[in-house]
């Protein structure tokens, strides 16, 4: 995202965007790749609602709140860009807001990556998650990535 503080992303988590509904789809290399044709839009709140209720010292991952979202609603899959859009949009709007705070820096990426697209990039997330406890491990050497060590041993399930 872009000019983050001229935005306003607590409103934007408040708008439902039609959401939620499920559409069919019909392209082949789609149905493919997700396994299915019934495709969940959760909306904005949704995906905030998910990631608050990540306790402390756990992770969840982008992917573990789409796979939860399509099992409770009955769909194949749950769209993966508005995913990724609707949890920078809960991150921001919880640094706007004074109080009631979301723990968006418990939220990864696939593979317990960092997102760089938090508020504070990948130096906040890390500072944060590490005050929890976590090891953060670096990869790469020009594509330089940030990643929780042995996420999968604090993932958080929403079931």
């Amino acid at each position: 995202m872009a000019n983050e503080n001229k935005k306003d992303f607590n409103a934007m988590l408040k708008d439902s965007k039609d959401m939620p509904k499920i559409v069919e789809i019909t392209d082949e290399k789609s149905i493919e790749k997700y396994g299915g044709r019934k495709m969940y839009f959760a909306p904005p709140r949704d995906y905030d609602a998910a990631m608050r209720r990540v306790p402390m010292g756990m992770v969840i991952t982008v992917g573990e709140i789409r796979e939860h979202f399509a099992a409770e609603n009955n769909a194949d899959f749950t769209d993966p860009i508005t995913a990724g859009i609707f949890c920078s949009i809960a991150a921001w709007a919880s640094f706007q807001r004074e109080n009631d705070k979301t723990p968006y820096w418990r939220t990864l990426k696939a593979n317990g990556e960092l997102n760089p697209k938090y508020p504070g990039g990948v130096e906040e997330q890390k500072m944060l998650l590490e005050a929890e406890g976590h090891t953060i491990i670096k990869k790469g050497r020009t594509n330089i990535r940030y990643y929780v060590k042995e996420y999968e041993k604090f993932l958080y399930r929403l079931d």
